[in-house]
C-alpha cells in the first residue's frame, strides 16, 4: 500500500462542511456549509474557495444521489434562491431551489446530531422531477451510493449506526430487501457521508470519530481506517485527475473553544493521497 498523506487544502473552516462532489471539467471540489448557508467551490488550480450564500440550509446532491447535469449542479434547499456563478471558462453553474424535494429528509437539529427522532423520509427524484417516497421514520439521511453493477443501493440513516443495503432496480428505481452490512463500533461513532471505490468497497466518514473507514459490504468487515486531525468528519468523495485523491469535509458546530484549540483545522477540507485505490466519477443527473 502507498504511503498515506493527509493535507488540509482550505484556509477557513465550515460550520458544517458537507456533500463534496468532484467537478472533473473544472478540476474543482464542490461542497456546502450547511449551517453557514453557503455553496462553495475549491479550485485545485488556484487553491481558492468561491462561495455563494443561500437563504436556507443547502445540500448538494453528491455522486451517491443525483449530481451534475451538463454545466449545472442540483442544490437541494428547503426554501431558497436561484443564483449563478461563472467559472473560469464562462460556463454558468446553476443553483436550483427545489421546495421540499429532497432525496433524504430529517428534522431540524437543535444542536449537532440532536433532533426530534424519526421525522425524515427517503425519496427518489426522477429525471422528470417527479418524486416517490420509499419510506419514512428516518432520523438523519446521510450516505448514499450504489454498487458498481447498480444492483445494490447503500444507505446510511446516521443514528441507526449502521450502513444498510437494498436490492435496487436500475430501470424503475425501486428498492427492497433492506439489511445491515456494517454496524459501527463505539470509537467509530456516527456514520455520515459515504462513497465507493473502483473495487466496490465503501468509504464512510465517521462524525465525532475523526476518521474515514473502508468497508467490504460483502463480508461486513472493516478493511482500513484513516484518522484525520478533526473529530467531526462529515463526508468524503474521490477526485483529482485520475480519482486517486480523497476529499473529506468536516465541521466545527458543537465544538467549544478548548476543543477548537486542540483541533485548529476543524471544519476545513482535507485531501488524502496514497490510499492505493481510486474512486469513480459522479453519476450524471438526467433531469
Amino acid at each position: 500500500m502507498s504511503s498515506i498523506k493527509i493535507e488540509c487544502v482550505t484556509k477557513d473552516g465550515c460550520r458544517i462542511g458537507e456533500s463534496p462532489v468532484w467537478d472533473e471539467k473544472e478540476s474543482a471540489l464542490l461542497f456546502v456549509d450547511i449551517t453557514g448557508r453557503k455553496v462553495c467551490r475549491w479550485s485545485s488550480v488556484t487553491k481558492q474557495v468561491q462561495a455563494i450564500p443561500v437563504v436556507s440550509s443547502p445540500n448538494i446532491q453528491s455522486p451517491c444521489t443525483a449530481p451534475f447535469c451538463v454545466g449545472s449542479v442540483v442544490i437541494i434547499v428547503v426554501r431558497g434562491c436561484h443564483q449563478t456563478w461563472r467559472s473560469a471558462h464562462s460556463c454558468p453553474l446553476k443553483l436550483h431551489s427545489l421546495l421540499w424535494l429532497c432525496p433524504g429528509t430529517m428534522a431540524e437539529e437543535t444542536r449537532p446530531a440532536v433532533l426530534e427522532r424519526h421525522q425524515g423520509s427517503l425519496y427518489t427524484l426522477f429525471s422528470d422531477l417527479s418524486v416517490v417516497k420509499h419510506f419514512d421514520q428516518v432520523d438523519i439521511s446521510n450516505g448514499l451510493d450504489w454498487s458498481l453493477d447498480h444492483k445494490t443501493f447503500y444507505y446510511i440513516d446516521s443514528l441507526s449506526y449502521s450502513v444498510d443495503a437494498f436490492d435496487y432496480d436500475l430501470q424503475t428505481g425501486k428498492i427492497g430487501n433492506r439489511r445491515s452490512v456494517y454496524r459501527l463500533e463505539k470509537e467509530e461513532s456516527i456514520p455520515d457521508g459515504m462513497c465507493i471505490d473502483t473495487e466496490g468497497k465503501l468509504w464512510v466518514a465517521c462524525y465525532d470519530g475523526g476518521r474515514v473507514i473502508r468497508l467490504d459490504p460483502e463480508t461486513g468487515k472493516r478493511l482500513q481506517t484513516v484518522k484525520l486531525p478533526a473529530d467531526k468528519t462529515t463526508s468524503c468523495c474521490f477526485g483529482g485527475k485520475d480519482y486517486s485523491e480523497m476529499y473529506v469535509t468536516s465541521a466545527i458546530d458543537g465544538m467549544d473553544e478548548e476543543w477548537l484549540s486542540r483541533q485548529p483545522q476543524a471544519g476545513r477540507i482535507f485531501k488524502i493521497t496514497g490510499l492505493g485505490v481510486k474512486g469513480i466519477p459522479p453519476y450524471p443527473f438526467a433531469g
